[in-house]
């Protein structure tokens, strides 16, 4: 059964809650979204708090994918460029989808939510993200039109012997 999309729903504790358990979960199966497993909800919160702040500010959208039993199975933050030179352009940070629902096509729905999110600001005709590589985030993201645009090698450091590359890619909106 397909995820149901909602683009700046109201944020509530059943909502947060529902993040951070998101969050939590896909760090913990080895997922890249800004932390290293092992974390707790704890050690998640301040980055969802920073994430509602400048949702408040609306410098951020939020985007949540619900489950059939309504429960936050997928997310991702549009953020816009505060560069006056880039604000043609958005962010799409903290792409998730949770394991339990993982290969089902939730991520690839995920992504064409977000495009259909961005074709409906003003102003906006490309999403840029960037992912840690070493996992096949990069061919993923590829399978569903984000193109690479740039590498910094060894830029994200996971543990001391282990570094990856820092993959830019873009998707052209028009």
């Amino acid at each position: 059964m397909p995820l149901t999309f909602t683009l700046d729903p109201a944020v509530d504790h059943d909502l947060r809650d529902g993040i951070l358990d998101l969050w939590t979960d896909v760090t913990n199966a080895g997922g890249a979204v800004g932390f290293v497993a092992p974390v707790t909800r704890d050690e998640i919160r301040p980055e969802l708090v920073r994430h509602f702040v400048h949702m408040a500010e609306g410098r951020s959208r939020l985007l949540i994918g619900r489950d059939e039993s309504g429960r936050v199975a997928a997310a991702a933050f549009l953020t816009f460029n505060t560069h006056r030179l880039m604000t043609h352009w958005l962010w799409l940070y903290t792409v998730m989808v949770h394991p339990d629902h993982q290969g089902k096509g939730y991520g690839r729905d995920l992504l064409t939510a977000a495009a259909e999110a961005a074709r409906g600001l003003d102003g906006i005709e490309a999403i840029r993200l960037t992912c840690r590589g070493g996992l096949g985030l990069e061919r993923f993201y590829a399978s569903c039109g984000y193109k690479e645009v740039g590498r910094i090698p060894d830029a994200i450091r996971v543990a001391p012997d282990d570094t990856r590359d820092d993959v830019h890619l873009l998707l052209p909106l028009h």
